[in-house]
């Protein structure tokens, strides 16, 4: 690995803008995403790999700390994913306890359009969260999670959202 620099950036315009729109959580490696391989950082799936999908909407970010040691020789990158479920609900409870005792491999998209794999070989851990009353009616009724991943690489950019599985989306008002 070359660790020459090759490029400049230029300031771009005031476009962007903050926030996660959705998320798509896969069981690791059930699909085989560790084997796809990155091209210039950026992944494409292949449509066999297997994803569910959650809609969230505001109070949900993803940020990744690079931690590089000039004693030690390494380099690493630690996602954080801190999200928010409205609504408390049954199902999504038990999807939750899922995911807790798993580590699955989640894209997540933005609000520019981007799509970001992030535990694409170790998978994400929850780390933590909550399920919540809320104390007065504007307070929030639902669960928060905080997911981590470490890896060698930061999540890689994908080329389009991931091919859903055949599912039902959980509706938890109905």
């Amino acid at each position: 690995m070359s660790c020459t620099i090759t490029n400049g950036r230029l300031l771009p315009c005031k476009s962007a803008v903050g926030g996660l729109k959705n998320l798509f959580f896969s069981n690791f490696d059930a699909t085989n995403i560790s084997s796809l391989t990155p091209s210039s950082g950026e992944i494409t799936f292949n449509g066999s790999e297997e994803f569910y999908k959650y809609e969230i909407k505001g109070n949900s970010s993803l940020e990744t700390a690079i931690t590089s040691s000039r004693e030690n020789g390494t380099t690493f990158y630690e996602s954080t994913l801190n999200t928010t479920f409205t609504f408390l609900d049954k199902a999504t409870q038990e999807e939750i306890k899922l995911l807790a005792a798993g580590r699955p491999q989640i894209v997540i998209e933005d609000y520019n359009g981007n799509f970001f794999l992030v535990g694409k070989d170790n998978g994400a851990e929850v780390s933590g969260g909550t399920i919540v009353t809320g104390a007065s009616m504007g307070d929030l009724s639902g669960f928060t999670l905080t997911l981590t991943s470490q890896e060698t690489a930061p999540p890689f950019f994908c080329t389009a959202a991931p091919d859903l599985a055949a599912y039902t989306p959980i509706n938890p008002t109905a």
